[in-house]
């Protein structure tokens, strides 16, 4: 949880790194964006945990030589931009307490109530771990994790901000570090990330982690971004500004909103290298989301956009009909502008936006965010599936193969023949299929066919396709290890 106090030579690239904030928050800063949000928040309560963090903290640094009060407040900060309540912001300011000075869990029960003290015990038994040697220690720590998120989902959210913040000043620490710190990042809390439908969060956290394992490879991607900079931005405005004029013919409850974006640095490098593409097969490097009030605007808008641009063949995905397994929905469609460069159009209604941008966090956030315990349930149902399959494992590979399988951004979702859609990690196969429907299946099936064709059993499957099973009842039959 704290970024580790030493010092080091940190390599020159270092200074091209991503964009962070450079302004340190001050609790002036942090005071005025709570008085200025129309949420209510108790701000003396807040204003406590922040002079209790500042008392016990006093004449601590960090490994940039700056007072350490500056961490918590960044943490805090982070945390009130994602619009959570007053006792998860007062644990922003006080998670380090118990820590790392002298103040103990029932000093903070006293003074902040059971909520506070119990979200604090949370986030510092994530890093009390009896150390046996690294990979068991790590093992241990991702299960601590899932645990915690279990109990208490707001754990996990500040455990994410920390991480922000730590990430945002890992230059200040040695290489070696550095690059275990970001491998950590990468495996576990950007899948965590996503899998919570945090995009925000996902997005930075993968950004800063590339720079720090491949920083040749971000600088080149950076370079290459910024050369067509003004060019890019120039060919989004006019986008926006033909699909704007062509809305304002018909008629909408709420005016549209008209954003343009670029993928980020991570995700182009995951197409370029991963996927072996040149950068001018990466179609959804440019793109422009248009946000409606209802479900059937979405589909005008697709059908209005099909006609304007040429819709480029097997490039639609529909995730409003079919959300996709961390509840993200949107239409997602691939068309070709005047210029023939192709670029992707996300549409979607307001609450699909809130989702996807906050995820879980829009539970806390807005009011019409996630709605009710259900949702709320649904989205931490695979937390509860990953302890249960990890319970006894000590292989920390194997621990972290599960969360990085289980919380694939890239997953794939395939048809039952009925019609049902069942979400797969990319890679998966008839067999991985049969075994998602269910165990007893699994252990009966003998044979798959993918669109009405005979298929063998590793054949892997792609978003789109309906793949039906084929069972046996001879208990001698089915797959074998």
């Amino acid at each position: 949880m704290t970024q580790e106090n030493t010092s080091g030579d940190v390599r020159s690239a270092a200074q091209d790194k991503p964009q962070i904030p450079q302004n340190e928050v001050t609790i002036s800063d942090l005071a005025k964006k709570i008085l200025a949000t129309d949420k209510q928040y108790d701000l003396s309560k807040i204003l406590s945990a922040y002079q209790l963090a500042e008392k016990a903290h006093a004449g601590q640094k960090r490994s940039s030589g700056e007072p350490y009060i500056i961490h918590p407040l960044a943490v805090a900060d982070i945390l009130l931009d994602l619009g959570m309540d007053t006792d998860t912001i007062c644990v922003g300011l006080l998670h380090d307490v118990v820590e790392d000075t002298e103040y103990t869990l029932d000093d903070i029960r006293k003074k902040f109530g059971q909520d506070v003290a119990m979200l604090v015990d949370g986030v510092t038994k994530l890093n009390r771990i009896p150390i046996f040697d690294k990979e068991q220690q790590q093992a241990e720590n991702v299960r601590k994790i899932l645990l915690a998120m279990s109990h208490d989902i707001r754990v996990m959210i500040i455990k994410l901000a920390d991480r922000i913040h730590n990430m945002r000043t890992l230059k200040f620490l040695p290489p070696e570090k550095q690059r275990r710190i970001a491998l950590e990042t990468m495996n576990v809390y950007a899948p965590i990330a996503h899998r919570l439908g945090i995009r925000t969060v996902k997005d930075e956290l993968e950004d800063l982690a590339f720079y720090y394992l491949d920083s040749y490879a971000y600088s080149e991607i950076e370079h290459i971004m910024e050369i067509k900079k003004d060019e890019r931005e120039k060919f989004i405005e006019s986008i926006k500004e033909r699909i704007r004029k062509r809305l304002a013919q018909e008629h909408f409850a709420k005016e549209p909103i008209i954003e343009g974006r670029v993928k980020s640095i991570y995700g182009i490098y995951k197409k370029v290298y991963v996927n072996h593409k040149g950068m001018d097969e990466i179609y959804d490097k440019y793109a422009v989301r248009v946000i409606v009030s209802t479900v059937a605007e979405c589909y005008m808008v697709l059908g209005i956009v099909h006609d304007m641009f040429r819709p480029l063949p097997n490039r639609f995905k529909d995730y409003i009909s079919t959300p996709k397994s961390n509840m993200y929905q949107s239409l997602h469609t691939t068309v070709l502008g005047r210029e023939s460069i192709p670029f992707e159009i996300q549409i979607r209604t307001w609450d699909m936006h809130v989702s996807a941008e906050y995820g879980i966090a829009a539970h806390w956030k807005y009011k019409e965010g996630i709605q009710g315990k259900d949702k709320m349930e649904e989205r931490l149902a695979w937390v509860r599936k990953v302890i249960e399959a990890q319970q006894t494992s000590d292989d920390v590979e194997e621990i972290v193969r599960a969360i990085k399988n289980d919380l694939s951004p890239e997953d794939i979702v395939v048809m039952t023949p009925r019609g049902d859609s069942i979400s797969l990690p990319v890679g998966s196969t008839v067999i991985d299929f049969a075994y998602r429907i269910h165990t007893e299946i699994g252990h009966k099936t003998i044979g798959g066919k993918v669109d009405g064709k005979m298929v063998p059993l590793d054949y892997p499957l792609q978003t789109g396709q309906i793949c039906e099973v084929l069972t046996s009842k001879d208990p001698n039959k089915g797959p074998n290890r």
